[in-house]
């Protein structure tokens, strides 16, 4: 992205279980540039997707949400990079799965911090919902600080459905798969509203309902 350059790029990835994928992606960003990267990972039997951002320059910021959804032996591997190399950069990562039956979920996080990236701001968090109990979910944070004068966090938690929040919903007259699935859209909704294209949005929700 060139310096001023602000850009929204949204990507769903719905392919079909027989499929294998691989894909590797980068964003680039000079002075100023503000990037919005939003992905909804779906399909492929295994897909192994690499997505970094670079901060090359001051008052550049990136931030990148996504969503990841499992089933059956599904194994989805995400590997994402937050590369400041100037001051005054931003990047910030949300992302979020859930899976069911034998699906398998790697979401490995890398935010570095170069020695001149000084008064530099870097999130990061992830967040699992397993779904039953030989789903799998592997979230790998790793943070290399450089720099001194930062603010850098990271938070990353895995859990299964809550059975009070289950047995509430079935005590308004929900069936246990109507609770799960309003619990997993629930989960999902603080990113499916982040992309801001509202047809997508839809899609989205319509895609993951039809597979709970």
């Amino acid at each position: 992205l060139k310096e001023g350059a602000q850009v929204t790029y949204l990507q769903m990835q719905n392919w079909s279980r027989r499929l294998w994928g691989v894909s590797h992606q980068r964003a680039v960003l000079a002075a100023n540039a503000q990037l919005r990267w939003g992905v909804a990972a779906l399909g492929s039997r295994l897909h192994w997707t690499s997505q970094g951002v670079s901060l090359r320059e001051p008052g550049s910021a990136a931030r990148m949400y996504g969503l990841v959804f499992a089933d059956g032996r599904q194994h989805l591997d995400y590997q994402t990079r937050q590369d400041h190399l100037a001051p005054h950069t931003e990047s910030d990562l949300l992302f979020r799965s859930a899976l069911l039956d034998r699906a398998r979920t790697v979401l490995r996080g890398v935010v570095h911090l170069r020695p001149v990236a000084q008064q530099t701001s870097a999130y990061q968090s992830t967040h699992s919902l397993l779904l039953s109990e030989k789903a799998r979910a592997d979230a790998l944070p790793i943070l290399e600080i450089e720099a001194d004068d930062v603010r850098c966090k990271h938070g990353s938690t895995t859990g299964r459905v809550d059975d009070e929040q289950v047995f509430y919903l079935m005590s308004r007259g929900l069936s246990r798969q109507e609770a799960q699935r309003m619990i997993v859209q629930g989960f999902f909704e603080t990113v499916i509203s982040e992309f801001p294209v509202e047809g997508m949005q839809e899609k989205i929700r319509l895609a993951i309902e039809s597979r709970i």
